[in-house]
């Protein structure tokens, strides 16, 4: 039997076991996923976490609601509080005081609310295509929260997130389809972003107050055809950042990391090295 690559190890947090992938030594760096169909840590971040783990201990959990993490039947989601408590449980089961932060749309928005209410457990953030400002649903991320099982379906998912097409492949496609069939799963998601959406969406932004007491160093990465968060998020966020810069990426969409991802690892690994020259 194949093992599969998605599961890692399994951590007790918050009640519950919480599915992590920890590779590599040195300074901490928390990869978190965002909220598709079918993600997980390992299925967003397979291409990176080998790199940065030549040099930095890479954590990359499994958000609650998602992936290989256990959610208990009775768990009541709490935006945004559910996922800083679960990343907070996992840095204390790994031992692990301050980490460094990339987050991938959702995660972005996590990250930022980890650095708002722990600053003492945050150090460096990357900011990917993330949540964490005012917007509307539009139609594509609408689509994929509303999303119905079917190869079709995921297939259209896949496209919003890319501008360069031919990363869609079959192969991926069904990947993500197949773990959107796993028992439960397909239900587990819709209990995360019920209908309405737009209030889990409004639920991920800070306060600008919030955000202008933030000072950890922060690094947003945007591509600048991406349909699924507008680039205009990320400036925003880098208005009231006080220690930002903003990297825009032409000819990407949502998936920097997949699209563009030598230079998203370059930006990256130099800015995560800043803090150690």
């Amino acid at each position: 039997m194949t093992e599969n690559p998605e599961i890692g190890i399994g951590l007790t947090t918050c009640g519950y076991r919480t599915n992590c992938h920890d590779v590599g030594a040195g300074d901490a760096v928390m990869l978190l996923h965002g909220s598709g169909a079918g993600v997980s840590g390992w299925a967003n971040w397979r291409g990176l976490m080998p790199e940065l783990a030549k040099n930095l201990r890479v954590i990359v959990p499994d958000l609650i609601g998602f992936g290989y993490t256990e959610t208990p039947d009775d768990f009541a989601f709490r935006f945004m509080d559910s996922w800083v408590d679960q990343m907070l449980g996992v840095l204390d089961a790994l031992g692990i005081e301050r980490t460094h932060i990339v987050g991938n749309s959702f995660g972005g928005a996590v990250a930022l609310w980890m650095a708002h209410r722990a600053p003492e457990r945050t150090g460096r953030l990357v900011l990917m295509g993330p949540g964490g400002w005012p917007a509307k649903v539009g139609p594509e991320l609408a689509a994929l929260w509303a999303y119905k099982p079917s190869v079709d379906a995921m297939r259209e998912a896949m496209s919003v997130m890319a501008h360069n097409q031919a990363l869609v492949t079959e192969e991926l496609v069904e990947m993500r389809y197949r773990a959107t069939l796993r028992e439960g799963a397909q239900e587990m998601f819709e209990r995360v972003f019920p209908r309405p959406h737009q209030r889990w969406l409004d639920a991920q932004a800070l306060p600008i107050a919030a955000l202008q007491g933030i000072t950890n160093e922060v690094l947003l990465i945007h591509g600048r055809d991406d349909r699924v968060v507008p680039p205009d998020v990320s400036w925003n966020l880098h208005q009231h950042l006080p220690n930002s810069q903003l990297h825009v990426i032409s000819r990407c969409g949502h998936w920097t990391m997949m699209e563009h991802p030598k230079r998203f690892r370059q930006l990256v690994e130099n800015f995560l090295g800043e803090e150690r020259d």
